[in-house]
C-alpha cells in the first residue's frame, strides 16, 4: 500500500505540472504563438505554397528545355554524314555485332531518373521547392545539352563502329562501287546506326547525369567541409565509376573504338558531359566546398525576403502598438471629472440654451 501511496503523490504531481504547463501554454498571446508558427515554418518552402511562383519565374527556361527536346530529336532522326568505307579499311571494322550490355533504353533511367529519386528524397527531408525545382531543371538542362552536342558531332563526322561490316553486309559478302565504296545491302536502320561511332552517346549521357548527381551530393553531405571524412569522398565517386563502366561497355560492345570512348571520345564525353553539367549545376548552386554550397541560391534569397518581412511586420506590430498607446492616453486624459459625491458631471442640455438664444433675439 504505501507504494502505491508514493505513486499516487508522483502521478499528482505530474498532473499538476501538466496543468501549470497548459495555463502558460493559455496566456501566451495569439501574436507569440502566431510568431512561433512562423519560425517553425521558416526555411520550408512545400510545392503547394511556393511551386506555382517557381514554375512562373522560370517558365522560359521550360520553354528552352522542350526547344532542346525537339533538336534532339531531329538529330536523331536524320542520316549522319556517309563517310567513305573501303575496302582496305575494313580490317578494323569487322567486329562481331553484339547486343548492348548498357540497352538504349537504360540510360534515361539511371542518368535522369536515378537522380531526380535522389532530388525527391531530399525534397521530402527538407521540404524545399526551391532545391527539387532547380536540380530537376539543372539535370534535363545538363543532359539535353550535351545529348545535341553529341548528336550534332555524330551526325557530322559520321564515323563507322567497329562492327560496321556486318552492319553493312550481313552475309559476308561485301560489294563496292568503282570508286571501292562500300554498296551496303543490309539493314537501313542498322547501317544508319553503324555511322554513329564518335563520340558515344552513351558515355556523354551518363557523365553529364551521374556527373551532376555527384556535384550535387557533394554539396548535400559537405564531402569538401576540410573534417576529413574520406568516406563521404566515396560517395560521390561512385556516380563517376558508373558513367566510366558504361564507358568500358561500349568498348567491348564492339559498338566504339577505343578511341572513341578514351582519346576524342573522352575529351568529348567527359567535357561535354561533366563541364557542362558544372556549368549547369553552378547556375543554380553554390560551390560544393562553399559553406552554404547544400542549398540552392533562391533558397538564401527566399530566406532573406522572409527576414525583411519578419522585421516589416515587426515594425508594423511596434508602430500600432505604441499608436494604441497613445490612443489610449488621450482617451483617459479626455474623461470627465466627477464631482464630490462620486457623481458624474449633468450633461449639459445644448437644445434648451439653443432656444434661449432664439428668444433673446426675437424669433420666438
Amino acid at each position: 500500500m504505501s507504494w502505491k501511496k508514493v505513486g499516487s503523490i508522483f502521478s499528482f504531481l505530474n498532473f499538476q505540472r501538466i496543468l501549470q504547463r497548459r495555463r502558460q501554454q493559455q496566456e501566451q498571446s495569439p501574436l507569440q504563438m502566431e510568431g512561433a508558427q512562423v519560425a517553425g515554418q521558416r526555411g520550408r518552402h512545400p510545392i503547394k505554397t511556393h511551386g506555382t511562383k517557381v514554375a512562373r519565374d522560370h517558365l522560359h527556361d521550360w520553354l528552352i528545355l522542350m526547344l532542346l527536346v525537339m533538336i534532339e530529336v531531329g538529330l536523331f532522326v536524320i542520316h549522319p554524314f556517309y563517310r567513305f568505307v573501303g575496302k582496305d579499311m575494313m580490317a578494323d571494322l569487322k567486329y562481331p555485332m553484339k547486343d548492348n550490355t548498357v540497352p538504349l533504353w537504360a540510360v534515361p533511367i539511371y542518368s535522369v531518373l536515378l537522380p531526380i529519386c535522389v532530388f525527391i528524397f531530399v525534397y521530402f527531408r527538407r521540404r524545399d521547392v526551391y532545391d527539387l525545382h532547380h536540380s530537376v531543371l539543372g539535370l534535363l538542362f545538363a543532359v539535353l545539352i550535351t545529348a545535341v552536342i553529341t548528336d550534332a558531332i555524330k551526325d557530322a563526322v559520321g564515323r563507322p563502329r567497329p562492327d560496321f561490316f556486318w552492319r553493312c553486309f550481313p552475309d559476308g559478302k561485301d560489294v563496292y562501287d568503282r570508286w571501292g565504296n562500300v554498296v551496303c545491302h543490309g539493314n537501313k536502320a542498322d547501317i544508319k546506326e553503324g555511322h554513329k561511332s564518335f563520340p558515344s552517346g552513351h558515355s556523354s549521357w551518363s557523365f553529364a547525369g551521374l556527373g551532376f548527381l555527384s556535384l550535387y551530393l557533394s554539396g548535400k553531405i559537405k564531402v569538401l567541409d576540410r573534417q576529413g571524412h574520406i568516406a563521404k569522398l566515396c560517395i560521390i565517386v561512385l556516380p563517376l565509376l558508373a558513367a566510366s563502366l558504361v564507358a568500358v561497355s561500349r568498348v567491348d560492345d564492339y559498338w566504339h573504338h577505343w578511341n572513341d570512348v578514351f582519346a576524342g571520345g573522352f575529351l568529348e564525353s567527359v567535357v561535354a558531359g561533366l563541364v557542362v553539367a558544372t556549368f549547369c549545376y553552378r547556375q543554380f548552386f553554390p560551390n560544393p566546398y562553399d559553406d552554404d554550397g547544400w542549398g540552392p541560391y533562391a533558397y538564401f534569397a527566399a530566406l532573406l525576403e522572409e527576414s525583411s518581412n519578419d522585421n516589416v511586420d515587426a515594425a508594423a506590430q511596434t508602430t500600432n502598438a505604441l499608436t494604441a498607446q497613445a490612443m489610449e492616453v488621450h482617451v483617459v486624459n479626455q474623461t470627465p471629472p466627477s464631482n464630490e459625491d462620486n457623481f458624474s458631471t449633468p450633461e449639459l442640455d445644448y437644445g434648451s440654451t439653443s432656444r434661449l438664444e432664439d428668444i433673446e433675439r426675437g424669433r420666438r
